[in-house]
């Protein structure tokens, strides 16, 4: 038997500068990009009254409210950059630590953050229960 869910997936984008210690190239200069997330849920249940799991808008909102701690931030000043490299591997944890409850409070359970530096690479950050 299988188990049957949801996932519903929201993005958003924010700008900032960051230099990736002891990389070693180019990329170890001060840089910007136009950073893009993804969050994606999982929803178990649909709401007996609208038939939706969560409400893409307060998905939204909640990952807008996570990136607003570093749109338009120097990165490696802003913590916890300030002490680890504020690589796409390490925004997308601090993005998905940082959002995990909040879609936990709205009866879903966050499944994965995506960060793309530019539009060919990103990370994906995933925790299992």
């Amino acid at each position: 038997m299988c188990t049957a869910y949801w996932k519903l997936s929201v993005r958003a984008e924010f700008s900032a500068a960051h230099a990736l210690r002891n990389y070693g190239g180019k990329c170890e200069n001060m840089h910007g990009h136009n950073f893009r997330v993804e969050a994606v849920v999982r929803g178990d249940r649909l709401d007996p009254d609208t038939e939706i799991s969560v409400d893409f808008s307060l998905l939204k909102q909640d990952l807008n409210a996570v990136l607003s701690g570093l749109d338009h931030r120097n990165l490696n000043e802003t913590p916890p950059f300030d002490r680890i490299n504020p690589s796409s591997e390490n925004l997308s944890r601090h993005i998905f630590r940082g959002m995990a409850p909040l879609t936990k409070k709205r009866g879903a359970r966050l499944c994965s953050v995506a960060v793309w530096e530019k539009e060919t690479q990103s990370a994906v950050y995933c925790e299992e229960e």
